[in-house]
C-alpha cells in the first residue's frame, strides 16, 4: 500500500547531481521526480553508532538534501566492527563530524548539521522539529522512548530499528498518517510495562555485518515514505534471524501480539540465585556458559564451564539435566537454553546473569 509523499520536489537537479543519481532516475516508477523529492528532503538520524553508520552513507549516496545527524559519542576503536562511516583516524574524534565528511564525500550537495547532543525527553523534540522523516538508529530503551514520543508529538513518521547479537527488527511508526491509515507507535510493539533491563550491544554482542543489512533497509523505508513509491513497513515488523538466515514479518496494530526475534526464549523459566542453588542441591547442573577469560575471574561453587558456542555446537555436552544456564547478565544464558530445550534437555536461566546478584559471600571458585 504506497502512500502519498512526504515532501513536494525541488524544481530541478543540476547536472552534476543528474549524471550522478542517473541509476536512480531510472528507475520504472521513481524517475527524476522521486530523485527530486529526495533533494527536498529533510531526514534526522539519532545515532551515529551501528545503524546510523550505514543509514547515514546510504542517504548521502540517494541524494537526500539535508541531514542532521544527532550523537553525543567520540569514536572508539572497538566501533570501528560495526560503525563504517568511520576511520581508525576518526578515533576519539565526534562521531557527528564522520558524518559531515562521509556525506560531502559522497554527495555534495547534501547539507548535514551536526548535533553532538545526548538526546533526552526534555530536547528530543527541539532537536528533531523540521525533519520529514527522523531514524532512531540508538541502543538505549530510554533514549527510543524519548525519540518515540517527539515523533508523536511533532507527527512525523518515526523509521526504527533494532539489532541484538544476530537479531533484528525494522518497522515504521506513525502518529499522524494519511487519512484512512491506522495510527502505530513504539507502544504498540513494546508496551511501557513490559520492558525490563535490555543488555547492551557492549554485554552481548552484535554481529557487525547485520548492522549494514538493517540500515540499508531503515534508508530504504526512508526513500519509500519521501517520494511515495512501494509499500513501506507501517504496521508490519520485520524480523531477522541473520544464523538462520531467515527474515519473518508479523503485522503490527495497536494491541496486536507481536513476535520478537528471541520470544521463543521467553517461554524458558528464570529463576533468581536462591533457586538455583537450590536446584544444583536437588542435583541439577549449573552451567556458566561465558567464556574462559571470564571464567578465569571465578565461577559459583560446583558450575561446569563450558563456552556458549560448545554448547550450541553440542548441546549434549551440559548432561542429560536439568540444566541451570548462568552468564554475566543473561542474553547468552538464554540462547544456550534454547538449544538445550531443542535438545530435550530441561533448562532454566539464572536471571541477570553474575551482575544481577551479590556472589561475594559465595565460595566462588576458578572456571
Amino acid at each position: 500500500m504506497s502512500l502519498p509523499p512526504l515532501v513536494e520536489p525541488v524544481d530541478a537537479l543540476d547536472e552534476d547531481e543528474r549524471a550522478r543519481t542517473a541509476r536512480h532516475t531510472a528507475l520504472a516508477g521513481f524517475g527524476e521526480l522521486g530523485q527530486r523529492r529526495l533533494a527536498a528532503a529533510h531526514v534526522a538520524v539519532v545515532g551515529a553508532g551501528g545503524l546510523g553508520s550505514a543509514v547515514v552513507l546510504a542517504l548521502a549516496a540517494a541524494g537526500v538534501g539535508t541531514l542532521t545527524i544527532i550523537d553525543d559519542d567520540d569514536v572508539e576503536a572497538s566501533n570501528l566492527q560495526r560503525q563504517v562511516m568511520h576511520r581508525r583516524g576518526d578515533v576519539g574524534t565526534p562521531k557527528v563530524d564522520s558524518a559531515v565528511r562521509v556525506a560531502g564525500d559522497l554527495s555534495p550537495r547534501t547539507v548535514v548539521h551536526a548535533r553532538k547532543a545526548w538526546l533526552s525527553a526534555d530536547n528530543a523534540r527541539e532537536l528533531l522539529v523540521g525533519a520529514d522523516v527522523v531514524i532512531d538508529g540508538t541502543d538505549t530503551f530510554e533514549t527510543r522512548e524519548a525519540v518515540a514520543s517527539a515523533c508523536e508529538d511533532l507527527g512525523v513518521p518515526l523509521v526504527w530499528g533494532v539489532i541484538q547479537e544476530f537479531y533484528a527488527q525494522a518497522t515504521v511508526f506513525w502518529s499522524e498518517p494519511p487519512a484512512g491509515i491506522p495510527a502505530v507507535r513504539l507502544a504498540d510493539l513494546y508496551p511501557p510495562e513490559s520492558v525490563g533491563e535490555v543488555p547492551t550491544c557492549e554485554q552481548v554482542g552484535v554481529l557487525g555485518a547485520l548492522c549494514l543489512q538493517v540500515g540499508a533497509i531503515l534508508a530504504t523505508e526512508t526513500i519509500k515514505l519521501v517520494t511515495g513509491i512501494g509499500d513501506p513497513l507501517l504496521g508490519r515488523v520485520l524480523v531477522i534471524d541473520a544464523l538462520r538466515g531467515r527474515t519473518d514479518e508479523v503485522a503490527l496494530r495497536a494491541g496486536a501480539p507481536v513476535h520478537d526475534p528471541r520470544a521463543h526464549a521467553a517461554a524458558i523459566a528464570h529463576i533468581d540465585l536462591a533457586a538455583a542453588l537450590a536446584a544444583q542441591a536437588d542435583g541439577a547442573t549449573l552451567l556458566d556458559v561465558r567464556e574462559p577469560h571470564e571464567t578465569a575471574l571465578g565461577v559459583l561453587p560446583g558450575a561446569r564451564t563450558i563456552p556458549l558456542a560448545d554448547i550450541l555446537a553440542d548441546p549434549a555436552r551440559a548432561g542429560a539435566g536439568p540444566v541451570v544456564v548462568v552468564c554475566k547478565v543473561g542474553a547468552r544464558a538464554l540462547r544456550a537454553a534454547r538449544a538445550l530445550e531443542q535438545a530435550g534437555i530441561e533448562a532454566s536461566v539464572l536471571t541477570g546473569g553474575m551482575d544481577a546478584w551479590d556472589v561475594s559471600s559465595l565460595p566462588r571458585t576458578a572456571g
